[in-house]
């Protein structure tokens, strides 16, 4: 006779779809949800390539700009992840983000389009075409949004608008799929990605300043931007859906009024 138990561990994995999973946030989530027991299946771009070390156990290239607005090449790209996905598709990360500076004087009309195509149009279209192999799965969707979507600051308007876009959507979203699907958002502040911290590269002062505006008087960490998407994930808040969970070091709830 063949108990529940039995019935668990001969059950497939959960499986976890990260995008952008070889930048440094991504990465980190690659590593967290492998190790809390998920098969992970990570895109990025075409001309990118898992590299030594953390690597999803799937990878399936993927331009989201492209995504956007190439039927075929879009339905390609979800075939391939539905050959994975059936019945396990227990999280759907939306990672991978394009963020252009620019004074608004020098923002043109692609950088405003690719904009909001990678940062809050493929995270609906990849919610929307795998929302079947979702709803099988009991899944959730977290999309890694940002403090750029309360707080910002000059030459981020693209970027900024963006990803308050995508708070809004997981709002929106949250409200239409109820319980089929719940959809929870997280805002990031400072996190000491590899991008970042070569951005400041011999400027140890700048580096520290920006560390010292966050009231815990650091910058956060990859994993620990890792650790709070997979508890949003499958962390048992099940009545957990449309929020938005701040990881910012206390910097949005920070004056900076003269003293």
């Amino acid at each position: 006779m063949t108990s529940a138990l039995d019935h668990a561990q001969q059950a497939e994995p959960r499986l976890a779809l990260i995008t952008g999973c070889l930048g440094g946030i991504g990465r980190a989530l690659v590593e967290e949800f492998s190790a809390s027991g998920y098969v992970v299946l990570g895109t990025d771009l075409p001309d990118a390539a898992p590299a030594d070390g953390v690597a999803p156990d799937v990878y399936v290239s993927c331009d989201l700009a492209r995504f956007c607005v190439d039927t075929d090449y879009r339905l390609a790209v979800l075939a391939q992840i539905k050959v994975h996905a059936k019945g396990r598709l227990s999280a759907l990360v939306n990672n991978a983000a394009w963020q252009v500076v620019k004074p608004i004087e020098q923002l043109s009309v692609e950088d405003w389009v690719k904009s909001q195509n990678v940062n809050v149009m493929a995270p609906f279209l990849l919610t929307q075409g795998l929302l079947t192999e979702l709803e099988a799965a009991q899944g959730s969707v977290v999309n890694v949004a940002s403090i750029h979507a309360q707080l910002t600051k000059p030459e981020f308007v693209a970027y900024a608008t963006s990803k308050a876009a995508l708070v809004g959507m997981t709002r929106a979203l949250a409200v239409e799929l109820g319980a089929r699907v719940r959809v929870n958002a997280l805002c990031p502040a400072a996190i000491a990605t590899p991008m970042l911290v070569a951005g400041f590269d011999g400027r140890p002062a700048q580096y520290q300043e920006l560390a010292d505006m966050h009231p815990v008087g650091r910058i956060g960490q990859p994993a620990e931007a890792a650790r709070a998407a997979r508890l949003l994930a499958d962390g048992g808040l099940g009545f957990m859906t449309g929020a938005t969970l701040q990881l910012d070091g206390g910097i949005g709830a920070r004056l900076h009024d003269p003293v």
